[in-house]
């Protein structure tokens, strides 16, 4: 799986990129606490707290094509290496912002966040695409994935504890998890800095689909990647930041450190083991027609979820933290297939999409202003083209 047709072995270049995405699945874990949070602290509506993921995903869709021109003009570890250094500036300015009884400093620390993490995973998402045969690129994906998986149990786990068990009147308490998260990621930024990195060159052993065009909007199927992965990340960013209101709608004694609790290890332990058991799967059946089923069953639990049927409801919730674990990166890796030279372009497109996440917390709060199960409309219609788009990929 990590070895190129010329005999390269990129085994621990992967573990390494694997390991940043454990750190940017903390950073969105964190997302869906502040959500709740930001409600009660500052008395904002849904639809006014859904602004949290608008200042993060806006983020990406602005620096998403200069991240591709930097890892152009100075390669994936160099780009690597200042998305790291974004993504801490970003996490240490929660200190200063923790003064302030307004939640707009606390925005713009999180924009700065979310260019850092564009840097990052423009460049991650093909290296880790680029480590080994093209055969098992979304398997490889997929694997890396995982650790990010692990970060989205740990976001809500650790923030949960830290905001929400603070004691009242803790100005730092929002702050906490970010310093922890800020260390984190310039430990890993040092390592990297002293650590040899492979430059790799996508078409590198390869056979490309399609010859280079003189425009990457030739590739059809690149376009069609890129609405699915703007569905997707909106769909996954809505469901994940309204979750706890709306357990807490459906069951009233739960409190949100139990709801993020139950978040945590209910719902993100599910996106974790489907990222760990797509690997395998994968093995057995095409990775479009995995994702062609599991957006066809995502679809029949929203429309479970919207008709609010108590604690079936809640169950069905939970599986589409499950189905949806594979989407993301198998959404990339079928996307940028066979693009060769236009690997990096193409990457910096598609994370342009995730302003999806941007957009659908906002419309989903709206929406569910007096229900919340009536804002799940939103992914549903998302998990449909999703379903669409995966049918129309089986016959590569």
């Amino acid at each position: 799986m990590f070895t190129s047709r010329s005999g390269k072995n990129y085994l621990i270049p992967f573990i390494l990129i694997a390991s940043l995405y454990l750190l940017w699945g903390s950073a969105h874990g964190l997302l869906d606490v502040l959500n709740k949070q930001f409600q009660g602290t500052f008395n904002m509506s849904k639809a006014e707290s859904g602004f949290i993921q608008f200042s993060t995903y806006i983020g990406y869709f602005i620096i998403a094509i200069p991240a591709g021109l930097l890892l152009n003009k100075v390669g994936y570890k160099r780009g690597i290496i200042s998305g790291l250094s974004l993504f801490a500036l970003g996490a240490f300015a929660f200190i200063p912002a923790a003064f302030f009884h307004t939640p707009i400093y606390f925005l713009i620390a999180l924009f700065i966040i979310a260019c850092g993490l564009c840097i990052i995973e423009t460049a991650a998402h093909p290296y880790a695409t680029s480590m080994g045969s093209e055969s098992s690129s979304a398997q490889r994906i997929n694997l890396a994935a995982a650790f990010n998986g692990v970060g989205w149990i740990l976001g809500p786990l650790i923030g949960g504890a830290l905001i929400f068990g603070a004691e009242q009147g803790d100005n730092m308490a929002i702050a906490k998890p970010y310093i922890f998260v800020g260390l984190a990621v310039l430990l890993v930024g040092l390592a990297l800095f002293f650590i040899k990195l492979p430059e790799i060159n996508p078409t590198e052993g390869e056979e490309q689909l399609q010859k280079p065009a003189t425009s990457i909007w030739s590739h059809k199927n690149l376009i069609f990647a890129i609405i699915a992965q703007f569905m997707y990340v909106g769909a996954q960013t809505g469901i994940f930041s309204f979750f706890i209101n709306y357990v807490t709608e459906l069951d009233t004694s739960l409190t949100n450190l139990q709801a993020s609790r139950l978040l945590s290890f209910g719902g993100m332990g599910l996106f974790l083991v489907g990222r760990l058991s797509s690997v395998g799967l994968m093995k057995v059946m095409k990775p479009s027609t995995l994702l062609a089923l599991f957006g066809s069953l995502s679809v029949l639990c929203m429309l479970v979820v919207i008709f609010s049927l108590g604690t079936v409801s809640v169950y069905a919730l939970y599986l589409s933290f499950f189905l949806m674990s594979i989407m993301f990166p198998t959404i990339f890796a079928l996307g940028v297939r066979g693009l060769g030279e236009h690997t990096k372009k193409a990457s910096s497109y598609i994370i342009m999409s995730l302003i999806g996440g941007a957009i659908f917390p906002v419309v989903m709060g709206l929406i569910g202003e007096q229900s919340m199960a009536l804002g799940f409309i939103l992914p549903l219609f998302a998990f449909v083209y999703i379903t669409g788009f995966a049918w129309s990929q089986r016959r590569y």
